[in-house]
């Protein structure tokens, strides 16, 4: 990351309204869905609690339309995010908030942190060197987090970045508990962040404080990036004591120890600190650290306001400094925020991409492209053939329609009868086959279209009809011959048939 990802800039408003791309000579306008008139639901969680800020941007100006804190008596990350989501829906409703499209301060707690001194790498390894550092030294994978890193330089011109992570199961966890209050988040970020906006060409260190019930938010801005970003723990009074709200003593000493973990030569630099807040925790932390901090060349400022410059638009006077105000109008004003921990939102054609991009569905891909090929070649030879062929039956079309013509001349005048003679053919091998002795003798003969004969007539014996039988059965185009009756002794009287069915001629 770049020090420009640290620094709040405002898009200028006629870029808010709309963006023109050319693209193959053609104009496209892509509207932004930050536009002037839009309204944003600011959220802080920190300490059991949420900041509220409802926020409608007109003419170039921020509108506060409501605000309010509420305690959360259910925990964001224990229990049920169903019944989280509801108990801030039930807040919103009851504060008449409508609104839906959120900006969202994470709690400072959930933050990890990593400084890393950048040795003298090509900008194309930084990535994979911050991956090396991430794995030694948070105690999550690094895939199991959302990261985002600051770079800035000593007065020596050393390179540093702090990499700051926030576990993905914490982020999702919002999500849910988000989206069972019907609320949509278009950004997670950190409010302490919103609140000192980071100077990138300055090299001069500011501290900023965030004063809450029983910690304190901290972070170090320094050499045009953001160096430090943790939470002190405990700086409440114990119950009975009077001197004060804070343990002063304990966050002298931890203001000590954090810078004494900078570079010497930026320790110099850090000649300012900031508090934050309009409450009496600011008014008296402020008070305390005067004293001590003044004498040793720190100015203690406290900032009790919100001005045009601190959030980036014009805001009403006298208007509270909050972190759930900061990050809505810093949005509304189209400044990106120090830290993004939004999971992005993938399209459908990206997990399309991203399922299909494995060497196996590569391979898998090459293959059926060239089996699509191959069955192109098939039907482009295919197509040749046919072509060919075409070319071959348009030369001999007109001969073969003069000859089919002529085929049906010769089929229409064609002699009516059969020349066959069927019928005198049956006879005859009847004839050929009964004895001329008239032992078998035949007194009708049916002839049917489907060629089966029937025979009916007298034998004086059994064994001459049998003859007369087997004789037929031999006879060239006779097929299935069947005695049906038979009836007396002397004359026999019988019936036969079978069916006449002769080799066709060649």
């Amino acid at each position: 990351m770049s020090d420009a990802q640290t620094k709040s800039t405002e898009m200028p408003e006629s870029k808010a309204r709309k963006l023109q791309l050319r693209f193959a000579g053609r104009t496209l306008v892509l509207r932004n869905r930050r536009q002037p008139g839009g309204a944003v639901l600011g959220l802080a969680f920190e300490g059991g609690a949420m900041q509220v800020v409802l926020i409608r941007r007109t003419n170039g100006s921020a509108e506060i339309r409501n605000s309010f804190s509420a305690p959360l008596s259910l925990n964001l990350l224990t229990d049920d995010p169903v019944l989280v989501g509801r108990e801030i829906q039930k807040h919103l409703a009851s504060a008449g908030i409508r609104e839906r499209t959120c900006v969202v301060g994470l709690p400072l707690a959930w933050v990890l942190t990593l400084s890393t001194k950048l040795p003298d790498i090509p900008e194309a390894d930084l990535a994979s060197f911050l991956q090396i550092e991430a794995e030694r030294g948070f105690p999550y994978p690094p895939e199991s987090l959302m990261m985002a890193s600051s770079r800035y330089k000593t007065p020596a011109g050393e390179s540093y970045i702090l990499q700051v992570a926030v576990p993905r199961e914490h982020v999702t966890r919002l999500e849910t508990v988000l989206k069972a209050a019907q609320l949509k988040p278009v950004s997670f970020s950190l409010g302490i962040t919103a609140l000192q906006k980071v100077d990138g060409e300055s090299q001069s260190g500011i501290i900023a404080l965030l004063p809450g019930e029983q910690n304190l938010a901290m972070q170090i801005s320094v050499g045009g990036g953001i160096a430090v970003l943790r939470t002190i723990e405990g700086v409440g009074e114990h119950e009975g004591v009077e001197d004060g709200r804070f343990q002063i003593d304990h966050i002298t000493r931890e203001l000590r120890i954090t810078l004494g973990q900078l570079p010497i030569d930026m320790r110099d630099v850090v000649k300012r600190v900031r508090i934050f807040g309009h409450n009496d925790a600011a008014d008296e932390l402020a008070e305390q650290l005067r004293p001590r901090l003044e004498p040793l060349g720190v100015v203690v400022e406290q900032v009790r306001c919100c001005t045009d410059t601190e959030c980036g638009l014009s805001v009403p006077p006298d208007t509270e400094i909050s972190p759930a105000l900061t990050l809505a109008v810093r949005w509304l004003s189209g400044q990106k925020p120090a830290f993004e921990f939004l999971p992005p939102k993938v399209s459908i054609w990206q997990q399309i991409a991203s399922r299909y991009t494995s060497r196996k569905l590569v391979t898998v891909g090459i293959v059926a492209g060239s089996v699509a090929l191959l069955v192109l070649l098939a039907f482009l030879v295919q197509q040749v053939q046919l072509s060919y062929w075409r070319s071959k039956w348009a030369g001999i079309r007109p001969q073969v329609t003069r000859l089919e013509q002529l085929q049906e001349q010769i089929v229409r005048y064609r002699p009516w009868f059969d020349r066959s003679c069927r019928v005198l053919t049956i006879l005859r091998r009847l004839s050929e086959v009964f004895p001329e002795d008239g032992t078998v003798s035949a007194k009708s003969i049916q002839l049917r279209d489907s060629g089966t004969v029937t025979v009916s007539g007298t034998a004086r014996s059994n064994q001459a009809l049998l003859r007369v039988l087997q004789q037929l059965r031999n006879v060239q185009g006779v097929r299935n011959v069947e005695l049906e009756t038979m009836r007396g002794q002397t004359p026999l009287q019988f019936t036969f048939k079978f069916q006449w069915n002769p080799p066709t001629q060649p």
